[in-house]
């Protein structure tokens, strides 16, 4: 029974290749708002499954599943440049990583809020994917380029939102890769290290090709002031949020 309560829970907090059915959910359903609330709420189903599990994780093999599932989602997200693809597989890679959490023995409060921790980035960017799609259409990635240039506010807001999907300071991330990292044994922080530099890479290849790359000369209307402050705001909340949360 508690093998199954985890295989279960392997759907929620993806384990490969049962994370299809996560990725497949966020490709089927067009509209923003269901996905940003799936990226918030599915993980935490998933730690609702492992907690009622109640069995210890350490060195079993849902913990070095969800290592190498965080890895190789990590290692996929190099190869891709369109925003909505990116945040389902960051947050595939990100929430695969609760599994070396559990593993750790955090609590229950810990792995929640380490699953909401890695959901912000995920979220900010399907926002920020709905913007440019309304602006330059469904078929922008790969085909825009140069955005500091023609839409410098989206621009800055795309740039801050992908430095917090790469787990810097500046976003809730980073603190909780800190966290397990400072806590795991050292075999799975040398993966989850490298999850992170996958992470680094692949966001900056993204910020080369599409932000900082030539300009396309597609004409469109900026985002205003007053929006780009408004994700700025969740940003620092979200940030302030998790200071106070982990007592820094």
């Amino acid at each position: 029974m508690n093998t199954l309560l985890l295989l279960l829970a392997g759907f929620f907090l993806p384990l490969f290749p049962l994370s299809m059915a996560f990725n497949w959910l966020l490709g089927r359903f067009n509209n923003p708002v269901v996905r940003v609330l799936l990226i918030l709420v599915w993980p935490q189903i998933g730690v609702l499954l492992v907690l009622a599990a109640g069995v210890p994780l350490t060195g079993s093999a849902f913990l070095w599943w969800g290592l190498i599932t965080a890895a190789f989602y990590a290692w996929r997200l190099l190869t891709v440049r369109e925003l909505g693809q990116w945040a389902a597989m960051l947050a595939t890679s990100a929430f695969a990583l609760t599994w070396v959490m559990a593993a750790d023995g955090a609590g229950a409060v810990d792995l929640h809020a380490f699953v909401l921790g890695f959901a912000v980035a995920p979220a900010l960017l399907v926002a920020v994917t709905t913007l440019l799609e309304r602006r330059l259409g469904a078929a922008y990635s790969g085909l825009v380029t140069g955005m500091a240039r023609d839409i410098p506010r989206l621009a800055g807001l795309i740039t801050v939102v992908l430095l917090a999907a790469m787990a810097l300071p500046i976003s809730p991330g980073f603190f909780v890769m800190l966290d397990l990292l400072l806590e795991s044994d050292p075999a799975p922080v040398i993966v989850a290290l490298l999850t992170w530099l996958f992470w680094s890479w692949a966001g900056t290849r993204l910020l080369r090709d599409t932000v900082f790359g030539p300009r396309s000369g597609k004409q469109v209307a900026d985002l205003p002031a007053p929006h780009a402050w408004a994700f700025a705001g969740v940003i620092v909340a979200a940030v302030v949020l998790n200071l106070i949360w982990t007592g820094v």
